[in-house]
C-alpha cells in the first residue's frame, strides 16, 4: 500500500509562489506517474500535471494549458517525491491540491486511472 503525504499549501497574495511537495512511502515509486489534481470549491477535480518515467531517473513533464508556463512539476533522485512550484499565482489557482499516483505510462491526466491519492493540502491565493 503506498501512502502520500502533501505539504507546503498555504496562503499568499496574487503574483507569489508555492511550492507544494508530496512524500510517498510503501513502495518504490521509480517507474509510477506521480502527478497533481486540484479541487476548487464547487468544481470538480481537475488535472494540474504529472511526470512519466522516461528512464533512468529522468521523468517527462506534462502540464494542463492552465498551469502551462507557471507551474513546475519535478521528481526528487529517488522518484518517491514530487514537487509543484507554483509562480505567478492568482486567485483562479485556489483548491484543494492532490498528489496522486499511477501505475501506467504514459502517464494519464484522467483521475480514475490514478490509484492513490493524498488528502490534499488547501492553497489559497487573495486578490
Amino acid at each position: 500500500q503506498v501512502q502520500l503525504v502533501e505539504s507546503g499549501g498555504g496562503l499568499v497574495q496574487a503574483g507569489g509562489s508555492l511550492r507544494l511537495s508530496c512524500a510517498a512511502s510503501g513502495r518504490a515509486l521509480t517507474s509510477y506517474a506521480m502527478g497533481w489534481f486540484r479541487q476548487a470549491p464547487r468544481k470538480a477535480r481537475e488535472f494540474v500535471a504529472t511526470t512519466t518515467w522516461s528512464g533512468g531517473r529522468t521523468y517527462r513533464a506534462d502540464y494542463a494549458g492552465s498551469v502551462k508556463g507557471r507551474f513546475t512539476i519535478f521528481r526528487d533522485n529517488a522518484g518517491n517525491a514530487v514537487h509543484l512550484q507554483m509562480n505567478s499565482l492568482n486567485p483562479e489557482d485556489t483548491a484543494v491540491y492532490y498528489c496522486a499516483v499511477d501505475s501506467r505510462s504514459p502517464a494519464s491526466n484522467r483521475e480514475n486511472d490514478y490509484m492513490y491519492w493524498g488528502q490534499g493540502t488547501q492553497v489559497t491565493v487573495s486578490s
